[in-house]
């Protein structure tokens, strides 16, 4: 019988907001690991093998057993590799609310935003008043707090900080500003990419913007 590979393996996409959330985990642990680029139009064998319900990234592969879902990803870096620091608190109470925000984050931003993204009209506009109302709600819990766990960088902020390098498309498409409609949560996007394990793990807005411009070509300007 195979001997399972050792070691943590993440297979995953650029762009992937989700595989984003666990490659800024695996760096706030300080877990090396190999990273498998998964071409999404032709998925590996090892992505269907790995993850044969939902077939898709990311997944981590850690001594030869796969884990599926970002969130659950995450949670599970957190439980097997001691570190620095704690993702989630140790409080049940905190550990709760916490799942209940990361929860709402990938619930709501990805899929508002990627209406954003596709709409054009009627529809932008209230596209656009969907995800400023999800940006103020966040906005509302994360009040005068460094990052959302208070003093510590944690769950929640790992689920959104992916997506503030969508920021400035969101912007350019949907015709409003995240500074002027909500300046609390601006200025933590600003704050958390001070961070390593952040600003290691996401791409240059402008990148992000060029291939959403592709991307929405074939859903408004067909």
């Amino acid at each position: 019988m195979a001997v399972p590979e050792k070691g943590v393996k993440l297979l995953d996409s650029w762009i992937s907001p989700f595989g984003q959330r666990c490659r800024i985990a695996l760096a706030e642990k300080e877990v090396e690991y190999e990273y498998n680029e998964e071409d999404l139009s032709k998925k590996s064998d090892l992505l269907l093998k790995s993850n044969p319900v939902h077939k898709k990234i990311p997944v981590i592969i850690h001594d030869g057993k796969s884990i599926c879902e970002s969130l659950i990803i995450v949670e599970y870096i957190d439980e097997v590799f001691p570190g620095k620091t704690n993702i989630l608190p140790s409080d049940p109470y905190a550990r709760s609310h916490a799942r209940f925000w990361a929860d709402f984050v990938d619930k709501k931003v990805y899929d508002s935003g990627s209406k954003l993204l596709k709409s054009k009209g009627k529809e932008l506009e209230e596209a656009n008043k969907e995800l400023i109302g999800i940006f103020k709600t966040l906005e509302t819990e994360l009040g005068e707090k460094k990052y959302f766990g208070d003093d510590a960088f944690g769950l929640v902020d790992i689920a959104f900080a992916p997506f503030t390098s969508w920021f400035y498309t969101f912007e350019a498409f949907g015709g409003f500003s995240v500074e002027e409609e909500c300046p609390k949560l601006a200025a933590w996007g600003k704050r958390i990419k001070e961070r390593e394990s952040v600003a290691k793990s996401l791409h240059e807005p402008s990148k992000v913007y060029d291939l959403f411009s592709e991307i929405r070509k074939k859903f408004v300007d067909a």
